[in-house]
């Protein structure tokens, strides 16, 4: 691992524009395998959390002690650094200060906020709202302000693209950048011709968000990456094989009454162990053993 701070780190990969992949992970052992594959940051994402935690949908149900657990968890687990998905703050301007501060406590080295109404829904959701353009503002101002290291990123997501239109979701990620924000981003762009337009109008990093199965076009990253953007971020891939993976293990047990090591549809007991660091805690336990 490098020597350089996570949150330094980061700001110097979005910065070189070129499509840095980011995999989200709902939880410390998703980001311990996201580290282990070699990607470079890794992503807390809330509606991975919501799913997984508590089985219900992303439509702003986590708490700010939710998300603080989950980070101080995978900070724990991982070196790499963490972007977390701050939902809509959690409140006001006076929330979101408490929220950066919190996160950045637990952990966190970038953090996104977005501009929707709450109860907030998943970005590729319909019937969302937005707040007002000066509100949303000053919310990501009031962030900026909180954070202790100016390396701590601020991420400034908008929905207007569902609601106002294009051209309105640009004027807003303007307002954000004014306000401070180092990256920004348009949520659910809808076409190639959208997607290409957002790093050529904006100054400042761009993240594009690609759902699997949601509105936005997927590309390849090198292609994002020719467009100029920062971050091109898969927020519930790992979810997503993971649910894919569960059913089809368990599926397998329920139809022919046994499962073992070498049906190629789970780790070994062997892979989990090293994944949790079991050889770690053996040494520690025979170090401390009176």
């Amino acid at each position: 691992m490098s020597n350089i701070r996570p949150g330094t780190l980061l700001k110097q990969k979005i910065n070189e524009r070129r499509g840095l992949v980011v995999a989200g992970g709902a939880n410390a052992l998703a980001a311990r395998v996201i580290q282990q594959l070699g990607f470079e940051a890794v992503y807390l994402s809330g509606a991975g959390i919501t799913n997984t935690f508590y089985g219900i949908p992303d439509l702003g149900f986590i708490t700010l002690g939710d998300l603080a657990q989950h980070t101080a968890a995978a900070r724990d687990a991982v070196d790499l650094p963490i972007i977390v998905d701050a939902d809509t703050g959690f409140g006001n301007q006076l929330n979101v200060r408490h929220t950066v501060r919190t996160l950045e406590r637990a952990g966190a080295n970038a953090i996104q906020l977005e501009d929707q109404a709450m109860p907030k829904k998943c970005g590729h959701f319909n019937d969302k709202s937005v707040i007002a353009a000066d509100e949303a503002a000053s919310k990501i101002k009031a962030a900026v302000d909180a954070r202790q290291n100016d390396d701590f990123l601020i991420i400034a997501r908008t929905d207007a693209r569902a609601i106002e239109g294009f051209e309105a979701a640009l004027e807003r990620a303007h307002k954000f950048i004014e306000a401070g924000a180092d990256l920004t981003f348009v949520e659910a762009p809808t076409s190639v011709d959208e997607l290409r337009r957002i790093p050529q109008a904006l100054p400042v990093p761009q993240l594009v968000n690609v759902v699997i199965g949601g509105k936005t076009p997927t590309l390849d990253a090198a292609e994002f990456g020719r467009m100029g953007y920062g971050l091109v971020l898969y927020a519930n891939a790992a979810l997503q094989g993971a649910v894919l993976g569960m059913t089809a293990a368990l599926t397998r047990l329920r139809d022919s009454g046994r499962l073992d090591e070498d049906s190629g549809l789970v780790a070994t007991f062997a892979q989990r162990q090293q994944l949790v660091q079991k050889d770690l805690f053996d040494t520690l336990a025979a170090q401390y053993k009176a």
